[in-house]
């Protein structure tokens, strides 16, 4: 039988898991050099599933570990690995997951962090399992100098892997933008997934003015600010990459219990019910959209009967205020009216189509009565980087 999910847990969530996972290796984010992979690859660090655990499973070099675990060090020093994030950005957040290395998580974890002007040329390919860095590697990663990074998380003691504890959420303080990251272990040990929770951030001055652009992109800065239910899968990953791989990473809801016993639909055969579900999004950056695209791909016999979208623009306080209030305080315009959805589809709508022509800041994407959508889009014109208010702006300070 499901175990209900304790409220007292749900509640002492981190608001920063709202946010993308910049480190994600759909989003692109990869781990370019790991002092040691004995037992299992740094990469699995980065992997969207989340964790497994196969009691059976075991290699030539030990058991089995859906994560990054070393072996245990009998050297000076410490393990650590460099990731490169796939959408450089702000950091909120950090969820060190230790899930099933229970007497062999590490004990301590610390983090550092920078922003660097050009990609390093360090790549790790293929199985490293059972491998360790190379004296060229090393020599190659000791030009980075990421011992010398500023510190987005100290040293701090890690839970082991345990249901009920092996997510090791941190808050972290970042007013610069990230590219790459140091994750430290102290001295050795296993982590299973490291989640960087934040918001990207693009140079838009390299935007033609002239270019319709995702404005709602992870890769281009868009964030999910709010929402009404997120059951099966959480809506941020409406503005992922690339279209969803399966229905689990789309935004799914709950199916509403105010539903109508009977069905009934108006003259376009849209169901006439009382309830709704939304979602909010900040665009990277504030724009005129001229087309949307919402897909249902994956969700065939649970997708939203109709959408309506709407936007509105709003300065920072304002926006302060509506996430205080649970978005119950924006003045939102209709941008897309309401559209029969079908299942398994990709919807494209524009032109004539849309209500709006003005420039917008946020859009909230409201379905009925439930359902699931795998990925919004909105294309549309940037506002110029002049126009822009100072928040939506690179910082040219690096970290």
């Amino acid at each position: 039988m499901a175990e209900r999910r304790a409220a007292v847990q749900a509640a002492a969530e981190p608001d920063f898991l709202q946010f993308n996972n910049l480190a994600c290796e759909t989003a692109g984010g990869k781990v370019i050099f790991a002092t040691d992979e004995w037992f299992a690859p740094a990469a699995n660090l980065l992997k969207r599933e989340p964790p497994r655990f196969i009691a059976s499973a075991f290699t030539e070099f030990g058991k089995w570990m859906d994560g990054w675990e070393t072996r245990r060090k009998r050297t000076p020093g410490h393990d650590w690995c460099i990731i490169q994030l796939g959408v450089p950005g702000l950091i909120h957040g950090l969820d060190v997951d230790t899930s099933f290395f229970t007497g062999n998580h590490s004990p301590c974890v610390s983090v550092q962090a920078a922003c660097l002007d050009t990609p390093p040329t360090i790549s790790l390919e293929g199985d490293r399992t059972g491998m360790a860095a190379s004296d060229s590697q090393l020599a190659a990663v000791a030009k980075l100098g990421s011992e010398a990074w500023p510190v987005l998380l100290p040293v701090t003691e890690l839970q082991p892997g345990y249901s009920d504890c092996c997510h090791n959420y941190f808050s972290v303080s970042c007013s610069h933008r990230v590219t790459h990251l140091r994750v430290n272990m102290h001295p050795d040990g296993g982590i299973a997934r490291l989640r960087v929770y934040g918001v990207g951030r693009r140079d838009w001055s390299s935007v033609s003015a002239h270019q319709d652009v995702d404005l709602l992109a992870l890769t281009n800065g868009g964030v999910c600010q709010g929402y009404s239910d997120a059951h099966f899968g959480h809506p941020r990953n409406m503005i992922g990459p690339g279209r969803a791989a399966n229905m689990g990473d789309g935004w799914e809801t709950a199916r509403r219990l105010d539903r109508p016993r009977e069905l009934e639909v108006d003259g376009r055969g849209i169901l006439q019910v009382p309830g709704y579900e939304w979602a909010v999004f900040r665009l990277g950056r504030p724009g005129t959209i001229s087309s949307i695209e919402v897909d249902t791909n994956h969700f065939k016999g649970n997708y939203p009967d109709s959408c309506r979208i709407e936007a509105c623009t709003l300065t920072p306080d304002q926006e302060a205020q509506c996430i205080r209030s649970r978005w119950t305080s924006g003045k939102w315009r209709l941008l897309l009216p309401p559209q029969k959805l079908r299942p398994h589809h990709r919807h494209r709508y524009g032109g004539e189509e849309l209500a709006l022509s003005e420039p917008v800041s946020h859009i909230r994407l409201v379905i009925a009565p439930d359902g699931g959508v795998s990925r919004l889009r909105a294309w549309g014109r940037p506002v110029p980087p002049a126009a822009t208010p100072q928040r939506h702006r690179i910082p040219a300070a690096k970290l």
